[in-house]
């Protein structure tokens, strides 16, 4: 290992084999694209699969027939094709399918600016699915990040039997920088607990609301349905079974959040403003930072790296001694109601773009100084 000159889709390629992926499927689309193409080269040699879809559809369907036979299983599309994993994903969620999903957004809506990358799909990851239940979302910085949290991302889907997303961007999947490999955080890799004996029910859970796995098509028979179940997997309509099961799906994901909390902060003593940001802005935020310290100006910045379910926690505790918060996001105003909900009744100000390019350091010093003298 050591250092390599490498980009965030490349970064992802190398924590999915680390995380223990071994088959993986998807169709082209820029900004993505070279996931699949590095899968590719990747898996085959350790004997996993690699498969293009004829579609997107059929991309991310293949991926949870594997979860279900017990591979660890990941997916990479951009916006459009987010589009179209939908009901595969809501399959994921009401089913308990491990799943990872890269989103590698790029600047939209409908097919956008394929070569420019923004941060317009995060609402979409948490919401656009058939039935509102929660999913988890990771967001990198950098190519760094694009390893470490897809092995996070990985660890999550097996530990809760979840879709899991890795919220990348064009800026990030597709620039390359140097990058300590032996210096990346290496988290250890979790697989999903599996049933030990006795009769098997698919979907009893144990003491975290997670149930046991078996894998279809082994010596002991699997029940799997889209469709509204008890823990036996046969269908129901018994309103009490149906009220338990969203509250259990509902409560595995959200409850253990202060677990998977990832964030940077970057406090200063006696700060009166709170910058909130996430992704590939992270990086301008971090450099106005500095410039605003070094005008006099006191300024602490949180990073987030968990947006889904929302670390209300980390919110509250940096935004205890603050008189204000501007929220900078690459799109025009996503994340910023997820903010101000949880620190309410501390304003929250915002600044947003998503024209292409990414947002500068210089922008967001300006954006500080005008929430001040507001």
């Amino acid at each position: 290992m050591g250092f390599t000159f490498m980009d965030g889709n490349e970064a992802v390629v190398q924590g999915a084999v680390y995380a223990g992926c071994r088959f993986f499927a998807g169709y082209p689309i820029t900004p993505a694209t070279t996931i699949l193409s590095g899968m590719l080269q990747a898996l085959p040699p350790l004997g996993g699969i690699v498969l293009q879809g004829e579609d997107e559809i059929s991309s991310i369907g293949y991926c949870l027939g594997a979860s279900m036979a017990g591979l660890k299983a990941m997916t990479a599309t951009s916006g459009p094709g987010i589009s179209l994993y939908s009901e595969n994903i809501s399959f994921a969620v009401g089913s308990e399918i491990p799943l990872v999903i890269v989103n590698v957004m790029r600047q939209g809506p409908s097919t956008g600016a394929a070569t420019r990358g923004a941060d317009g799909d995060v609402q979409f990851m948490r919401w656009g699915h058939s039935g509102g239940l929660p999913v988890v979302v990771l967001a990198p910085t950098c190519a760094a990040d694009c390893f470490t949290l897809t092995v996070h991302a990985f660890n999550l889907a097996e530990r809760l039997r979840c879709p899991v997303f890795v919220a990348s961007s064009k800026e990030i999947g597709m620039t390359r920088e140097t990058v300590d490999l032996e210096a990346v955080e290496k988290p250890p890799v979790v697989d999903r607990k599996t049933h030990e004996g006795g009769p098997y029910l698919p979907f009893a859970a144990d003491a975290q609301g997670v149930p046991p796995f078996l894998p279809m098509g082994g010596p002991v028979p699997v029940r799997q349905t889209s469709s509204m179940h008890g823990p036996d997997g046969y269908i129901t309509t018994n309103p009490v079974v149906m009220q338990a099961m969203v509250e259990r799906l509902k409560a595995k994901v959200e409850s253990p959040i202060d677990s998977f909390s990832f964030y940077e902060w970057d406090a200063q003593e006696a700060a009166r403003t709170l910058i909130v940001t996430y992704g590939v802005t992270a990086r301008s935020a971090r450099a106005a930072v500095s410039r605003l310290r070094a005008q006099g100006h006191a300024v602490s910045l949180l990073v987030l790296k968990t947006l889904f379910p929302v670390p209300e926690k980390v919110l509250r505790e940096a935004a205890a001694t603050v008189e204000r918060l501007l929220v900078v996001e690459a799109n025009l105003g996503q994340y910023v109601h997820e903010v101000a909900r949880v620190v309410c009744p501390t304003p929250t100000h915002f600044f947003g773009l998503m024209c292409g390019r990414m947002i500068r350091p210089e922008e967001i010093v300006r954006e500080v100084i005008r929430a001040e003298s507001s």
